[in-house]
């Protein structure tokens, strides 16, 4: 006799949906970028959200297209109901806008400095020379030597915020550019990546200009009607 066949255990068992269990939470980037709303993320406790990551690009936030090749990292530190507050954790650029600087017959050097900036944060900024040229040995180290100067310089007198500002716009590639000129005459630095190593006093402020109220046209008042004439009633005819 043959033996009796085993019920399969999931035979009438109900799947549990576990998506049904998660909420939406928003994701909202820091005060240093007027807390837009940057994405969302489902999570089943909002224990879970804290410490995930985020990332957006230049343009996603400001609209500027020039600026898509700019990756900003944000990285959840507090939950309040659905909304999900990060702080800023460094930037990157895009594989394939490095791709397009770093093409045949030029010369990459990468540079890595640890500064202090002036409001007590520990920030990390690599740095990508691009020269038409080889170049030599002593050359390479005098200009890591005047970068490193620099950015510890520029740490001392500026902010968290005034410094990703600066990278943000171009302005601190091309200052580090133009200080190297007393070694050697470079076509161009980019600030490669950054990272914030140790946080430092309080939140940094916005470098995004303030969004401006819209103001609601005020309602229009009704045309005054013409006031009507009463016509005099003509007596009946007898």
């Amino acid at each position: 006799m043959a033996p009796a066949k085993k019920p399969k255990a999931a035979a009438g068992r109900k799947v549990k949906d576990k998506w049904k269990a998660k909420e939406w939470y928003k994701i909202h980037a820091p005060r240093m970028f007027n807390e837009a709303e940057i994405g969302e993320t489902p999570s089943a406790d909002p224990e879970f959200v804290i410490g995930r990551t985020a990332e957006v690009t230049v343009q996603d936030l400001t609209g500027d297209f020039s600026k898509m090749h700019i990756k900003l990292k944000f990285k959840v530190n507090a939950v309040d109901g659905y909304d999900a507050k990060t702080i800023f954790v460094g930037h990157d650029l895009t594989s394939d806008y490095v791709r397009r600087l770093t093409r045949r017959r030029k010369t990459k050097t990468d540079h890595v400095v640890d500064i202090t900036t002036k409001d007590g944060f520990v920030y990390r900024i690599k740095t990508m020379s691009i020269a038409e040229r080889r170049i030599q040995s002593s050359q390479e180290e005098g200009m890591r030597a005047v970068i490193a100067d620099t950015l510890v310089q520029i740490g001392k007198e500026k902010t968290l915020s005034e410094i990703v500002k600066d990278i943000v716009s171009g302005d601190l590639a091309k200052d580090l550019a133009r200080a190297c000129r007393i070694v050697i005459p470079i076509k161009r630095i980019e600030i490669r990546k950054s990272e914030v190593l140790q946080a430092g006093e309080g939140e940094p402020e916005s470098i995004l200009p303030a969004a401006e109220p819209v103001e609601e046209a005020p309602a229009e008042e009704p045309a005054a009607e013409a006031p009507v004439e009463e016509s005099a009633e003509e007596p009946a005819s007898e």
